[in-house]
């Protein structure tokens, strides 16, 4: 039996599919990333 997916459940999909999106346009175009992390903003750079 398949479960359905909540509400909560959907959005979250739906935000990490976002965020795969776009740390992939990221490291394809070598520009800088900015997250929050620790309170802190820090800046990931991808190799091209």
């Amino acid at each position: 039996m398949v479960k359905k997916l909540s509400i909560l459940d959907k959005a979250e999909l739906a935000m990490k599919k976002a965020i795969r999106k776009v740390v992939a346009e990221h490291k394809k175009s070598g520009k800088p990333l900015m997250v929050w992390e620790n309170g802190r903003v820090k800046k990931l750079i991808f190799n091209k």
